[in-house]
């Protein structure tokens, strides 16, 4: 009898102590994360937004770079990463311009990486629009369509809206990560930043489901 007693006083004790290891795991406000207010609207309601607000110029998100595009590649399939580039001061206006510009010739993907090589490993000064362009040309760009990219009415509307979606996330400094429009993750590493961006991403995923079922009773 005693020792079936000890049984189930230490399956209850075990239980306790996970339940209070889960409870401590949850984010908390003001300290994992900061309410965005008003929350901000996203391109697909149907699924949960994860936004990386980025500069080239930014030798923090030059750090960041790999580690979340791998952590990006392994979200399930109701959530979706993107990315919107600062735009603080004149450098990093250009950037901003850059990353739009390749985005529209094609280039993002393969000259990503390359860009923040150039910056923050090889040292090139790409503070200029000739500068930059020519570093754009001996990466494979085509110099015609890099220029008229460069000037098109729709990558400086790109740039514009970038911008306004930064201040109204009340960003301060990049990297930044915005969870759902809602949400700016903290984190004292990038490991931990990640880390807790999961977690968020599982709190609003439970909020959603709260009001989905919520409505369905109504």
């Amino acid at each position: 009898m005693k020792s079936q007693l000890r049984t189930w006083l230490a399956v209850l004790l075990a239980g306790f102590c996970l339940t209070t290891l889960t409870a401590q795991a949850a984010p908390e406000a003001g300290r994992d994360y900061r309410v965005i207010e008003p929350a901000q609207s996203t391109e697909d309601p149907g699924r949960i937004e994860v936004v990386e607000v980025f500069s080239y110029a930014c030798p923090h998100c030059n750090d960041l770079n790999p580690l979340i595009h791998k952590w990006a590649a392994k979200l399930p399939r109701d959530v979706y990463f993107k990315r919107i580039p600062a735009n603080f001061n004149p450098f990093y206006g250009l950037m901003a311009r850059l990353f739009y510009t390749l985005d529209t010739t094609g280039d993002l993907d393969r000259l990503d990486a390359e860009v923040f090589s150039a910056i923050h490993q090889k040292g090139l000064k790409l503070v200029s629009e000739k500068a930059i362009a020519d570093w754009a040309v001996s990466q494979g760009v085509d110099a015609q369509r890099f220029s008229e990219a460069w000037n098109s009415f729709s990558v400086a509307s790109k740039v514009k809206r970038a911008d306004e979606a930064a201040r109204k996330y009340g960003i301060q400094g990049v990297p930044a990560i915005i969870v759902d429009g809602r949400y700016q993750v903290g984190g004292k590493s990038f490991e931990e930043m990640l880390k807790l961006t999961d977690q968020v991403i599982d709190m609003r995923r439970a909020e959603r489901s709260g009001k989905a079922a919520g409505a369905a009773k109504k």
